[in-house]
């Protein structure tokens, strides 16, 4: 199966009634690839990242993860709806962090590195201690592992949601947004951290962001979506540098004339 991409959406749409937020998509991402997903509000891309999430339901077509469909599940020969358990076994492959932290605000740093991989996973205590001690220490707040979210900045708290969803051992890692809740001079520290996770584990990062110059570094690959549609993909040196669609274009020049 290690032939296949990491992640696929095949045919995949989704819709709100009347409303089609996402149109028959397709996308192969490749084990290890870091893609960058840009383009304006309401254009189906954070829709991507909770569908991989199970946040949202698809309405059609299949979504496959690490070689194995996550929606459907193969019965006699068909692809079937999947049963829970089923979904839930695939998505243990994949983190997330969100724009807004979600921590656990009566646990410590430690305490919310600790807690899924124990309860989820049947992690010993003590090992998964030395695991989020290592995480901590990696987003550089081993010194704050004992304090709660209140006592921690933004930039502190989403560096601790970033090793918490790391302490799963995920092959799959989902950014959406994560500086946009965050002060402007916090968003460095995050962005470096999300820069060393992608050169010192080999995972799969799909990201959401307007931190243009960040994805113009950090990505493989951009992806510009316009109205529930992959408008423009590629390299980012082409994307950014000599978009082909006039949608792009008109879309980065907004972006890069407002920053």
């Amino acid at each position: 199966m290690n032939d296949m991409p990491m992640v696929r959406f095949e045919n995949v749409s989704k819709r709100y009634g009347a409303l089609t937020v996402l149109d028959n998509l397709n996308l192969d991402i490749g084990r290890g690839e870091k893609v960058s997903i840009i383009g304006p509000s309401g254009s189906g891309k954070t829709t991507v990242l909770r569908m991989l999430m199970t946040l949202e339901a698809i309405n059609d077509g299949v979504l496959w993860v690490d070689g194995e469909p996550m929606t459907h599940m193969m019965q006699n020969g068909k692809l079937v709806p999947a049963t829970t358990k089923h979904i839930r076994r695939i998505r243990a492959k994949i983190g997330m962090v969100f724009q807004s932290f979600n921590l656990f605000p009566h646990m410590t740093a430690m305490g919310n590195c600790i807690e899924a991989p124990i309860t989820v996973l049947g992690m010993k205590r003590s090992e998964a201690e030395e695991r989020a001690a290592e995480l901590l220490d990696m987003v550089g707040l081993s010194a704050k592992k004992d304090h709660y979210p209140s006592q921690l900045s933004g930039g502190q708290q989403q560096r601790v949601a970033i090793a918490r969803a790391l302490a799963m051992r995920p092959k799959i890692m989902l950014f959406d947004e994560v500086t946009s809740a965050l002060d402007p001079e916090l968003v460095g520290e995050v962005l470096q951290v999300i820069r060393k996770i992608g050169h010192e584990h080999d995972l799969t990062m799909l990201m959401v962001t307007h931190q243009m110059g960040f994805a113009k570094e950090f990505s493989d690959r951009v992806c510009f979506f316009y109205q529930g549609k992959i408008c423009e993909q590629g390299a980012p040196a082409e994307i950014f540098g000599n978009p082909k669609n006039e949608r792009t274009r008109q879309f980065l020049n907004a972006v890069l004339e407002a920053g």
